[in-house]
């Protein structure tokens, strides 16, 4: 059992999943998270943020939703599993270094949610933010349109509603493309004043679709349902109403 998956079973054993709009499942698949994963997020996290140290936890205060500009699932993994941007891959030119990008979630078109990694340590998918921030991608954005479906942004509203109730520091759900209005905040921690990519996804609909989801859930019952490939099944009862706010 690699290191990915240890750390996804020991990690999931003490999760419970609340569900603020419907209950979900969590699903685990995980990426390749070797030790070339480790060191090469140790290298990142010390060339764009000065960060020198061995442990490559994050500080969740955001989470970031995305799309991934794929068709299918199965294409999206094949994007994130390698631990090394590949040689041969078109986005040379557009991302330095060595380190793959990745997210700690990905979302299905029909809404069935993925782990791909432990939400706890670092994971590159946002320019300045990483250290503070969870990612969600989401299967879809081709040529650049919003075609994400209903049921991704019920699954998007359960795991913001979930990770803030996991995360109570988390205080910012955005978009892909909001992130460089972060540039002049404390959570702003890249060293390349001249790194910075303009982007689309998802787009402020389905961001806004889901943070509504995410508000009318408040008002709910919450049951939790978590379901861990390979590793465990926690399941809880109906407790009582959260107090948890979606910003």
């Amino acid at each position: 059992m690699n290191l990915i998956k240890l750390l996804l079973c020991l990690f999931a054993a003490k999760l419970q999943a609340f569900s603020c709009h419907q209950p979900q499942i969590i699903k685990q698949k995980p990426i390749q998270f070797d030790q070339k994963r480790v060191e090469l997020t140790r290298l990142y996290q010390l060339t764009h943020y000065g960060i020198d140290s061995s442990s490559i936890e994050i500080e969740p205060k955001m989470i970031v939703l995305h799309w991934t500009c794929l068709p299918s699932l199965e294409l999206a993994m094949r994007v994130f599993n390698p631990a090394a941007l590949p040689a041969n891959s078109p986005r040379r030119n557009e991302i330095p270094d060595d380190l793959n990008v990745s997210s700690h979630y990905l979302v299905d078109r029909d809404g069935s949610i993925y782990q791909l990694m432990p939400d706890n340590l670092m994971a590159r998918h946002i320019i300045g933010l990483n250290h503070y921030a969870i990612g969600i991608e989401n299967v879809g954005g081709i040529d650049g349109k919003d075609d994400l479906t209903e049921q991704q942004a019920e699954a998007n509203a359960f795991l913001v509603c979930y990770l803030k109730n996991k995360y109570p520091q988390i205080e910012h759900v955005i978009g892909h493309h909001e992130y460089l209005g972060y540039k002049n905040s404390a959570l702003w921690l890249e060293k390349d004043p001249e790194y910075e990519r303009s982007k689309t996804d998802p787009g402020p609909d389905f961001v806004n679709r889901v943070k509504a989801l995410a508000m009318e859930s408040q008002a709910q019952p919450h049951a939790s349902v978590i379901s861990t490939k390979h590793c465990c099944v926690d399941r809880t009862k109906q407790t009582k109403r959260s107090s948890l706010r979606a910003k």
